[in-house]
């Protein structure tokens, strides 16, 4: 007999709740992404000063605006192209200052943050060839330095993305991949996007939206540089860091992509945080579980770009 799954803890849900008040009724009340983006933008900033990196710029990679922070730790710092989250369609460099401050500050790597462009102006493949770009331009930026491509959500299927097209290009040379809380699969066939479809934030509305405005076309739904889950080649890949949680509509995917990884020869590590829902990472100041998930995360990325 199936026992009744436990919901969020009382702290999880409350913020669950707070993140859901102040985020667009995507895709049922609104859908135009004008209007979306505008609510957004309207929205207040948060309080508190930025955490701070000694080197801050905004830079132009090869055409793709990307930000540069720069910890100044040493001067062979090994470096993270970050991808933002936002389902392909919103976020942006400011929306995740903050945790790109807190990643290089936890690291001691430079982080290069991409700024690519998003749907549903610019579908797929505009997003993944901006990023190789901008990882391209980071190569000669920064040579001899080991690389990392991380990303969050959306951005995390972006992160992967790079590590195939890097392989099939050859090059950059990547030396790991973390991957929080990634998307990666337009079917949204499995469990968890109908266990946790409402009421956890990310919903299957927001899903279906984004994917639909990300690649319109159906043949480029299986794309392994749109969908790494759509039976891509995974062999030859960068070691692999995946963080997942256990009340996201992506949780499943997640999990089976780390799957798929292993099967594949590709060394994976991953940490799965059951009460946890999507976007925790970046909400760690309001929740000290996620301070806690997050910490341990950037460890282990910090671990993998050490030297030897």
């Amino acid at each position: 007999m199936n026992r009744p799954r436990t919901g969020p803890d009382p702290a999880v849900r409350n913020l669950i709740d707070l993140a859901t008040a102040a985020f667009p009724p995507l895709a049922t009340e609104m859908t135009d992404i004008a209007d979306v983006r505008a609510f957004l933008a309207a929205r207040p900033r948060p309080d508190g000063p930025a955490p701070a990196v000694a080197r801050v710029s905004d830079r132009d990679a090869d055409g793709v605006p990307v930000r540069v922070y720069d910890p100044a730790v040493h001067a062979t710092a090994p470096v993270i192209v970050f991808c933002h989250g936002g389902g392909f369609v919103l976020c942006d460099l400011d929306s995740h200052d903050a945790f790109c401050r807190s990643l290089a500050r936890a690291t001691e790597a430079v982080v290069v943050s991409v700024d690519y462009r998003r749907a549903p102006e610019h579908p797929f493949p505009a997003a993944p060839e901006d990023a190789y770009t901008a990882l391209s331009w980071t190569a000669a930026a920064f040579p001899g330095r080991r690389i990392a491509v991380a990303g969050d959500s959306a951005g995390a299927n972006l992160a992967t993305v790079l590590t195939l097209l890097a392989r099939d290009r050859g090059g950059p040379a990547i030396t790991c991949q973390a991957l929080y809380y990634p998307m990666l699969d337009p079917t949204r066939s499995r469990a968890s996007h109908r266990e946790n479809a409402q009421g956890y934030f990310l919903t299957a509305d927001h899903l279906r939206w984004y994917w639909d405005a990300y690649v319109p076309r159906p043949a480029d739904r299986t794309s392994p540089y749109a969908a790494p889950l759509a039976g891509a080649d995974l062999s030859g890949l960068p070691p692999a860091q995946l963080v997942t949680a256990g009340f996201d509509p992506l949780r499943d995917d997640g999990l089976a992509y780390a799957t798929a990884l292993a099967s594949a020869g590709v060394s994976v590590t991953v940490h799965h945080h059951a009460g946890m829902f999507h976007g925790f990472l970046s909400m760690a100041g309001a929740l000290p579980a996620a301070a806690e998930a997050r910490e341990t995360a950037f460890a282990t990325l910090r671990g993998a770009l050490a030297p030897g």
